[in-house]
């Protein structure tokens, strides 16, 4: 009791020293504040910018654990699309996955006002979109109803949004997949080729300047299919993609990962014995998790570098402060000794002055660090619009302000006060 005590009252009388001094502790103090904010602030985008980093990756890649799953001839006959579509199906459901997609890559004729381009169209199904985070900038995400609309539905970019003439959602505007018409024209209806509907758009980084375009894996078959049967109408058909050759169509799956591997080779087998000799099963993981390394541990090491290098700078200012202060304050320091204060008392008293002072001056910078890196301006400068998951501002950086802000003001204050501890009382009063 006694201990907590002489705490209590070394803590007040810390306060009381910084009030007294205020104009001076305030002087002394900008640096530590700006130090502290400027640490708070680089540890709180660099953990954004590890969050755009692994969303860019899992756009592209998939979430942990994501399963990559080809299926091939390796003899001469194909094999049946409708077999190996079954043979999926029948795992996915086998084994309860709720995140499982078909991917096809191909290209479909879409005629703009200014002319007819060959977009770029990736075909999945529903869960795709939660499996790559795949972002909306207008409208929604396929719904699992959607297979079943007779007319096909697409996601568009912002780019072909743009050349469309950005018209609302809201109109449900129409593209001629293959044909010759204008979207937008005096009817709203393309003319020729197969009308798709615009039901929603992803955003565009600066660096994407390309149309393209999401739609369901069935509408895409559906296309095919009329294609096939329609040689010469101008729709696009993908060529055969369970040739001999690399497989247009293949297939994804997130897991836990904790039973990627297990899943793997149960997959692996079921598929295989589905469609029988002379069909070749590859399931690789392509997620970010994959691989040993943090991928991450190169940005994470330059940031506390430089937050490093930050604290010492605010540190090396306020010690040189702090030294030349506890030298003006020498005959003060002798009183207090010749009335009692003990060297344990002077050198804690001395001490707890520059730590009570960093302290509130770290909360000062904490709270500018919010303010900065939640504005609106930052975000969309770090996040480059491609951040869809911002996160709050992290907790474990405002920790690390206010424990870098202690660790400073204990350092700053432990040469002063072992200054303070050697004066002697007779040489202090004739000071």
């Amino acid at each position: 009791m006694r201990a907590l005590t002489a705490f209590v009252g070394a803590l007040l009388e810390a306060w009381q020293e910084v009030r007294v001094h205020r104009t001076r502790v305030l002087l002394s103090l900008v640096g530590v504040a700006v130090a502290v904010c400027s640490l708070t602030t680089v540890v709180a985008l660099g953990a954004i910018v590890q969050q755009a980093n692994l969303e860019l990756s899992e756009r592209s890649s998939g979430r942990p654990a994501t399963l990559l799953v080809s299926m091939y001839a390796t003899g001469g006959q194909p094999l049946d699309p409708d077999l190996v579509d079954a043979a999926w199906a029948e795992v996915v459901d086998r084994y309860g996955v709720t995140y499982a997609s078909r991917m096809q890559s191909t290209m479909q004729r879409v005629p703009f006002p200014d002319g007819v381009v060959d977009v770029g169209t990736q075909a999945v199904d529903q869960p795709y979109g939660e499996m790559h985070r795949v972002r909306m900038q207008e409208g929604e995400w396929f719904t699992p109803l959607d297979a079943q609309q007779l007319a096909p539905q697409v996601i568009v970019n912002e780019v072909f949004w743009d050349r469309m003439g950005r018209p609302p959602l809201s109109s449900h505007p129409v593209v001629a997949l293959g044909g010759q018409g204008v979207p937008g024209s005096a009817s709203g209806i393309p003319s020729g080729g197969v009308r798709a509907v615009v039901v929603g758009v992803t955003p565009s980084p600066t660096w994407d300047t390309y149309p393209s375009m999401f739609m369901l894996a069935d509408h895409l078959q559906a296309l095919q299919d009329a294609a096939a049967g329609e040689r010469g109408s101008g729709a696009v058909a993908a060529s055969d993609p369970y040739g001999g050759g690399a497989p247009q169509t293949q297939y994804e799956m997130w897991v836990p990962p904790e039973l990627s591997e297990q899943l793997t080779t149960l997959v692996t087998r079921d598929l295989a014995g589905a469609l029988g000799d002379g069909a070749q099963v590859d399931i690789n993981r392509q997620d970010w998790a994959t691989y040993g390394d943090d991928p991450f541990a190169v940005t994470r090491t330059v940031v506390i570098g430089i937050a490093v290098l930050v604290l010492l700078l605010g540190a090396l200012g306020l010690v040189n402060i702090a030294l030349v202060t506890v030298k003006q304050r020498v005959r003060e320091i002798g009183i207090r000794r010749s009335f009692g204060a003990t060297a344990s008392r002077v050198f804690f008293a001395v001490m707890m002055e520059s730590v009570v002072a960093t302290v509130v001056a770290g909360a000062v910078g904490v709270i500018v660090s919010i303010l900065v890196v939640q504005s609106p301006a930052v975000r969309d400068l770090v996040g480059q619009g491609m951040v869809s998951d911002f996160l709050p501002f992290p907790v474990d950086a405002a920790i690390t302000g206010l424990v870098a802000a202690t660790a400073v003001g204990a350092l700053a204050g432990l040469l002063p006060a072992l200054v303070a501890v050697r004066v002697k009382v007779i040489d202090a009063i004739r000071y």
